[in-house]
């Protein structure tokens, strides 16, 4: 059987149907030793699916079969949002009981819902990509962004937060989740752009303009200076800060900061010792020029706050959090407005950086095409 490299992934995401009903329909299902062995036996099978489906014509890119994988897992995901709003029946039960039952808080199901359709859509953009050998870097440092801060906000609020006690030989899945973006990062991070070249002389001339001469520029500046606030501030409030300011914030604009499942007091301690720097580092970014991590980086932290904002502002705002942690009706508008400009920033700094390049580039015979130097 020979498929076209993403018909051959897609057909795999989609297996993940029949095998989640299968296996809730087995009686064994209720033991979690059980349930982690099924989930180890899943993964393996799945590897040796997606070979075989490509036989012939296999993809020259290794991460393929990673993006593949982790398809199947974003169907699966979907599933577990589905069933759990009662959309559909009888596909995940048996994992949510004895699995992780802490994917039935608001948060748990929310970066469900994010994986089986941001994270599977930007699947399927690098799978069909590295088909027609076309460069995804960007897509990737994105996803590599995004699913990263997921597993640094959900494996500790899980181990630290109510549902602690209930861990379970299931949460071990969540292991490759760590391990092989690790190292999906490392070969994106080591490709190239594909943007146009940029002359020695046109990188020298964009270097020379002033911050003044960059309007978008300086409204960025601005934009990091708030966040850089907001971040500090909100760190302070996790760590019971006594000040008024803090106690009348957590109790008045933002509640679920107190919600004992610790998924937004870890969020916001990532933030705080994570974010934070790179904020900082931006600005220096943004006013000296030559800084070509900005390229990547810009967009690792993009992908990771776009993340972590929708998860964290529709626990607030869920039905599944319980009601004295969400947001109150006088506050809502304050705390929507504030937490989409924190989320819409690093998006727009991202779209600077690759929109205009030149800036970011040495004062060699530099290219953005491969963001080195050239010989």
């Amino acid at each position: 059987m020979q498929l076209p490299e993403p018909a051959g992934a897609m057909l795999l995401s989609l297996i993940a149907i029949p095998v989640s009903y299968l296996v809730n329909s087995l009686s064994a299902a209720s033991d979690p030793t059980f349930i982690a062995g099924m989930g180890v036996l899943v993964l393996l099978a799945l590897w040796f699916v997606s070979f075989y489906l490509v036989q012939g014509n296999p993809p020259q890119d290794p991460l393929f079969y990673v993006f593949a994988v982790f398809s199947f897992t974003s169907i699966i995901d979907l599933i577990i949002w589905l069933e759990e709003e009662g959309y559909i029946r009888g596909f995940m039960e048996f994992y949510m009981k004895e699995g992780e039952p802490y994917l039935r808080t608001a948060h748990g199901l929310l970066i469900c819902l994010w994986d089986g359709t941001v994270h599977y859509i930007l699947y399927l953009a690098m799978l069909v990509a590295i088909a027609q050998g076309k460069n995804y870097k960007p897509v990737g440092l994105f996803w590599l962004g995004s699913l990263l801060m997921s597993m640094l906000i959900f494996l500790p609020g899980n181990v630290i937060g109510k549902y602690g006690s209930e861990i379970r030989p299931a949460f071990l899945l969540n292991v490759p989740y760590l391990l092989l973006p690790i190292w999906a990062g490392v070969r994106i991070f080591r490709g190239c752009y594909s943007f146009p070249k940029f002359p020695a002389d046109k990188v020298e001339a964009v270097h020379r303009e002033g911050i003044f001469q960059r309007p978008l520029d300086i409204a960025l500046i601005i934009y990091l200076l708030g966040a850089i606030m907001f971040t500090v501030f909100r760190g302070l409030v996790v760590l019971d800060c006594p000040s008024d300011s803090c106690f009348t914030y957590i109790y008045q604009y933002e509640p679920y900061l107190r919600d004992p499942v610790a998924y937004p007091k870890v969020q916001m301690l990532v933030c705080l010792f994570y974010l934070l720097p790179f904020l900082c580092l931006a600005i220096y970014g943004l006013l000296t020029p030559g800084c070509t991590w900005m390229l990547d980086w810009t967009l690792v932290c993009a992908g990771a706050v776009a993340q972590a904002q929708f998860a964290h502002m529709g626990s607030s705002l869920y039905y599944r959090t319980p009601y004295t942690y969400r947001v109150p009706n006088d506050a809502w508008w304050a705390f929507v407005i504030s937490n989409s400009l924190y989320t819409l920033g690093p998006q727009l700094l991202a779209y600077r950086c690759l929109r205009s390049p030149a800036y970011f580039l040495q004062v060699t015979t530099q290219s953005a095409e491969d963001g080195k130097k050239q010989d």
